[in-house]
């Protein structure tokens, strides 16, 4: 174990513990609820960047900063007030379906919380995750070459969307993200954003293990 492994951790145990400790959970609680958006972004601008850092120890056995990480820091902030925004519609969207009979209703907490997090992560999920890969690409590529110029189709060029559609949105949406945010949406509202930018630190995770196995099969 490193050093940089103890402080990554100590880091993450800290903020859980401002945020669901007795001594301060119930006023984070009450800030971010009160305002949801600056409550998004500062949940994924702290967790979901340390997700970052946390695949790229997974992936290179070394603790680096990413190219950028001010910059992708405030994209993943902005990502946190969208999903803020869009969980918030298709929570009431997927009750409403279900009240005009186009849907089946139900009192299941967790069928409901099914119905939810499918519709989420089958319409806005693919959304999201092209546009955060598009991004990052883009800071990659500036990275590069710093006086380049870039356009969106060259950034659009350089991306794997092969490997994109065939990965993350075949697999992963039906196989991690609709069954992880099915317990998200059985959560009480204000535990739901938290559990959400936890989660992008579990698939980072995933992903670099994922990434560093297909290197060891190639090289085998």
């Amino acid at each position: 174990m490193k050093k940089g492994d103890i402080l990554w951790a100590l880091a993450l145990i800290l903020f859980i513990f401002i945020m669901l400790s007795p001594l301060t959970g119930d006023e984070f609680i009450k800030f971010t609820t009160n305002h949801a958006y600056i409550g998004g972004f500062i949940k994924f601008f702290i967790l979901a960047t340390m997700g970052e850092l946390l695949a790229i120890r997974i992936g290179t056995s070394n603790w680096k900063m990413p190219c950028g990480i001010a910059y992708r820091a405030l994209i993943w902030g902005a990502l946190g007030m969208g999903i803020t925004l869009f969980f918030a519609i298709f929570q009431n969207g997927v009750q409403g379906v279900m009240s005009s009979g186009l849907l089946p209703k139900t009192d299941s907490r967790l069928i409901s919380a099914f119905l939810t997090s499918a519709a989420t992560n089958l319409t806005f999920g693919p959304v999201m995750m092209a546009f955060h890969r598009v991004t990052d690409t883009y800071i990659d590529m500036k990275y590069e070459d710093k006086n380049s110029k870039l356009s969106l189709g060259k950034v659009i060029e350089r991306i794997d969307w092969k490997g994109f559609i065939s990965f993350v949105v075949f697999k992963t949406i039906p196989l991690f993200w609709i069954p992880a945010h099915t317990i998200t949406f059985a959560l009480p509202s204000e535990y739901r954003i938290i559990a959400a930018a936890l989660l992008s630190i579990a698939l980072g995770a995933i992903l670099a293990f994922a990434k560093k196995s297909k290197q060891t099969t190639t090289k085998i």
